[in-house]
């Protein structure tokens, strides 16, 4: 497995460690609190065949810089990071391309700068708080999982924990979104691995209370592909159908044999999608 290059972007908003693979046009992938290395991401390496992705830690990920102020953790100072990142690699613009609450800052990032993205790619996402709205959803008090999936969560922000036991947690906190459990160690058979940011899931966690951006969503005028896994108990397909209904150019497509994460459950299907989307929708 190549490596992903790690460079370091000095912005007017603050540095940013960002890993770098691939040729071709340029595609920009984060998620709110996830902590990134050299071993790259799963949902990136999705892209990676045909454009130049670009794969940002966020402040307080990685060797990201520090906030100095809590609202510097939210989606919305996110997109406005992910924009002077743009500016000084020098794109006019590029493709968005987030998975899950990298999704959500998508959502935004098209709400409030379409004229930077030549497309936006939104996988098992939602425009709206998603934890307490639907009991499909592994974060609602009535989901039967929710209070492992909480337990594990809590487990997962120490910082004491040994490899063994980060890598033993996490593997059971990703097999409850998935439609085949025991197919695992099948989907993540490549060594990436990454840790999470206490600081920004904190944030996270307050601020997906009170999210709700489903009014303007009509501001949306970049192509976008929505893509949910049709059996997704993170984000269920409900809330890739309510954008699916509210941004003018949006497509969906839904992945039948999936949970949360349809680039690896159904790898090849996932693939085409996004390659036939691409060539179709974006020209420089």
């Amino acid at each position: 497995m190549t490596c992903w290059e790690r460079k370091i972007i000095n912005t007017a908003r603050g540095s940013f460690e960002v890993f770098v693979k691939g040729e071709g046009n340029p595609i920009c992938v984060t998620h709110h609190y996830s902590e990134f290395n050299h071993t790259g991401d799963y949902f990136a390496n999705s892209f990676t065949e045909n454009n130049m992705v670009y794969l940002v830690n966020l402040k307080e990920a990685g060797n990201s810089g520090k906030a100095h102020e809590a609202h510097e953790l939210s989606m919305f100072d996110a997109v406005y990071d992910l924009e002077a990142i743009r500016e000084t690699l020098g794109y006019a613009k590029w493709t968005f391309a987030g998975h899950s609450t990298g999704g959500m800052i998508g959502v935004i990032y098209g709400i409030h700068f379409s004229t930077s993205l030549t497309s936006l790619i939104i996988v098992g996402a939602a425009a709206r708080k998603y934890a307490n709205s639907s009991a499909e959803c592994i974060y609602h008090p009535d989901h039967p999982h929710f209070d492992r999936m909480q337990h594990l969560i809590e487990v997962l922000k120490r910082s004491d924990l040994s490899p063994n036991e980060r890598e033993r947690f996490s593997k059971e906190r990703t097999k409850l979104s998935l439609f085949h459990p025991d197919k695992y160690d099948e989907y993540f058979s490549l060594g990436i691995h990454k840790k999470m940011s206490a600081p920004r899931m904190n944030f996270f966690i307050r601020e997906e209370i009170i999210f709700d951006v489903t009014r303007e969503l009509e501001k949306i005028s970049t192509n976008t592909l929505i893509l949910s896994g049709r059996y997704d108990v993170q984000c269920p397909l409900s809330f890739s159908i309510e954008m699916n209904k509210l941004i003018p150019k949006s497509e969906l497509v839904i992945f039948n044999e999936s949970n949360h994460y349809p680039f690896l459950e159904e790898k090849m299907l996932f693939s085409q999608v996004i390659s036939t989307y691409l060539k179709e929708t974006v020209s420089y």
